[in-house]
């Protein structure tokens, strides 16, 4: 698994799972390289809604690939302000560009501290072994 990236400026999630932290309390959601390399050949993505309000677990979307489908779950509690259009036609940025721009969709905390109780990168590569 050592081709496989994970930036230490991310959270991670036990469901291989990324969170960005950015502004006003807002964060960007998307799948890990260890996700991406699993499922294979992405081929369809659907996402929650802008507006919908998530619960840490709840499952919010699907990513479909040429191995299976599998349930996104919302890593935190918050609204969903932005999903990432792109994926719509080209599904496949979730395999060749999964911390860019192949994001899934954006989440404006219900707390903001939540994200510290993620794993940083360390801990993520190490609950692969």
């Amino acid at each position: 698994m050592s081709d496989l990236d994970y930036p230490s400026d991310l959270r991670y999630t036990s469901d291989h799972e990324w969170v960005r932290v950015g502004e006003d309390g807002v964060v960007r959601i998307g799948i890990t390289s260890f996700a991406q390399d699993a499922l294979g050949d992405v081929v369809y993505v659907s996402l929650p809604a802008v507006g919908d309000t998530l619960a840490p677990g709840d499952s919010c979307g699907e990513v479909e690939s040429t191995k299976s489908v599998s349930d996104v779950y919302a890593p935190l509690a918050g609204e969903v302000t932005a999903t990432n259009a792109a994926l719509d036609g080209s599904p496949e940025l979730i395999n060749s560009d999964p911390y860019g721009e192949g994001w899934m969709f954006e989440l404006r905390l219900a707390d903001a501290s939540s994200v510290d109780a993620l794993m940083d990168a360390a801990a993520y590569t190490a609950s692969l072994s």
